[in-house]
């Protein structure tokens, strides 16, 4: 074993620089190229990479320390195979403050389009040199088509994994078109703006690498993951959609924003607990987790789900009537629960926002009941309980399969047809309704669902459902059949297009054709989307799911 110093590889133009966040410490394995700290000038922010792999001994760093190039910043104990240095990722680390004079061609594209003199018309507004930085992305835009724009202002805000740097214009004017938008990937003379000139420009614009603050954080693809479909209909995670620019940006590094944008979450909404009010890793963590748990909402929640005491909803309805209920009599308040509180906001969208229909049909399901009693008093000694509801699952499941549209979800102008058969059930706690899911239903036979299915529901009871296993349901089924009632509406659960509510079966006189015969019947309600299934495939679906139930040996076929 070799120890070896690691040091400040070339920053660039900077001479010292502060170190705002360690992201290692004494005992850390590390990778050759992986960030060890994050340093910050007034005009930029860069992560510095270890050039070798190994265990870090001492840190010879603290915060606030002023390093430079050549500054050694730790000790690492090298292991033999990581002994000869990583190549110094330049393209990752150098922020120019100006344009490079070592690169003729990139000045001259940055000063070709610059006119010597005063001069009004079109002027073109390209990238200047900005280092060995290639394919970065553009994830703020700064202006609009009509500003106008001072020499030297930035336009748009661009990031690597490790750095981040505000692209300013080379002339004065009036902006007429924006050749860029957020998420593009542009390189050194690329074309980014097109100006009605009005002033004479700046001689050689100074290229201004951003600040921590000047980088927010673009849509992700998902909490939880799932997203999509990131949580269950309890809560849910936005993507920040910053198209606007709203001032002072959030303050935190290039790996948090790449980290917060992989949750989805809007780094303007969190706050930063490092110096200067930066945000850390664990500020980001922290957020996601209050807003799993329902002790904050984020800005985009609170927008689109405004209070029941609040207006119109933004639906140009009539105010909420606010009433003294002290008037008429003695009252008792108490705090809506928390699980109210976040599936509420869901439930309004859904309802709101989908046209559901119901269709209400009977399933006579006499046989299966008779065969399900014999089965639990064989199984008595397990104490393994089959329920109707674990049939109805896997009756859906074929029904599903029979009729894919029931078991996608629409995304835009598509449809996406899901290969796989997650039933959500719902499960009645004392904190309120969850719907844990039931995974790969097809590929599991009805002990095992049973079984499944009672896990499931004990740990919903006893608040310990995690939100992994609230997740990825492509079809629900809301079942009373413990406690009465005939029909009813359920909510479908976005982004599926139809949910089952099934009520009390009862025995009910059926014709057969010759005499009233007893027969046990449960009532069937199914809501559906319109925007996705129409009448004759709800009513075709639930025709067959009465045909499985009365004779169950059809879901082998």
């Amino acid at each position: 074993m070799a120890l070896v110093d690691i040091t400040i590889p070339d920053i660039g133009d900077f001479d010292e620089v502060s170190v705002i966040e360690l992201l290692v410490k004494p005992g850390d394995t590390i990778k050759a190229d992986q960030s060890l700290m994050t340093v910050e000038s007034d005009k930029a922010s860069m992560e510095i990479p270890s050039s070798h792999a190994g265990v870090v001994k001492e840190l010879k760093v603290k915060l606030g320390d002023k390093v430079k190039q050549g500054s050694v910043v730790l000790v690492l104990e090298a292991g033999a195979a990581a002994a000869a240095p990583a190549a110094a990722p330049v393209s990752e680390q150098k922020q120019a403050a100006a344009p490079a004079t070592s690169s003729p061609s990139a000045t001259k594209t940055v000063a070709d389009p610059v006119p010597a003199a005063a001069a009004a018309g079109p002027v073109e507004v390209r990238v200047p040199d900005i280092g060995d930085f290639k394919d970065v992305a553009v994830i703020e835009v700064l202006v609009k088509v009509g500003d106008a724009v001072k020499a030297e202002q930035s336009l748009v805000t661009v990031e690597s994994d490790k750095a981040s740097m505000e692209i300013p214009s080379s002339a004065s004017g009036v902006l007429k078109e924006l050749k860029v938008k957020l998420g593009d990937k542009i390189n050194v003379g690329d074309l980014l703006a097109i100006l009605e000139g009005s002033a004479a420009p700046a001689t050689a614009p100074a290229l201004a690498p951003a600040p921590a603050q000047a980088a927010a954080a673009a849509p992700a693809a998902s909490l939880a993951s799932t997203p999509v479909e990131r949580v269950p209909p309890t809560a849910a995670l936005p993507a920040h959609e910053p198209s606007v620019p709203s001032g002072q940006l959030p303050h935190a590094s290039p790996s948090v924003r790449k980290f917060a944008r992989e949750l989805g979450v809007p780094l303007g909404e969190v706050k930063g607990s490092g110096p200067k009010d930066r945000i850390t890793l664990d500020d980001v963590q922290g957020f996601t987790k209050s807003v799993m748990a329902g002790d904050v909402r984020t800005q985009a929640q609170a927008a689109k789900a405004p209070a029941a005491s609040g207006g119109g909803a933004g639906l140009d309805l009539l105010p909420w009537p606010k009433v003294d209920f002290t008037k008429f009599g003695a009252v008792e308040r108490k705090d809506l629960p928390r699980i109210k509180k976040i599936s509420g906001a869901n439930l309004l969208r859904n309802y709101v926002m989908i046209p559901h229909v119901t269709n209400h049909d009977d399933a006579d399901i006499t046989e299966l009941e008779a065969f399900r009693v014999s089965t639990n008093k064989e199984n008595e000694k397990s104490g393994l309980k089959v329920t109707m509801l674990a049939f109805l699952i896997k009756a859906s499941v074929a029904a599903l399969k029979k009729f894919p549209e029931f078991n996608s979800s629409l995304d835009g102008d598509q449809l996406v047809y899901k290969q796989y058969y997650n039933i959500g059930f719902a499960a009645d706690t004392p904190n309120g309704l969850m719907v844990p899911v039931l995974r790969d239903a097809d590929k599991k036979g009805i002990m095992q669902i049973s079984q499944e299915m009672g896990e499931l529901a004990k740990k919903a009871r006893d608040g310990k459902l995690a939100p992994a296993e609230m997740q990825g349901a492509s079809f629900t089924i809301s079942s009373l059949g413990g406690i009465g009632g005939r029909y009813f509406t359920p909510i479908i659960n976005a982004p599926e297009v139809a949910i089952l509510g099934v009520s009390k079966s009862q025995m009910e006189p059926v014709w057969d054709g010759k005499a009233f015969q007893p027969r046990l019947m449960l009532p069937m309600s199914l809501a559906w989307d319109h925007r996705v299934i129409d009448g004759a495939g709800a009513a075709r679906f639930n025709a067959y799911l009465g045909q499985i139930l009365g004779d169950f040996r059809r879901v082998l076929l």
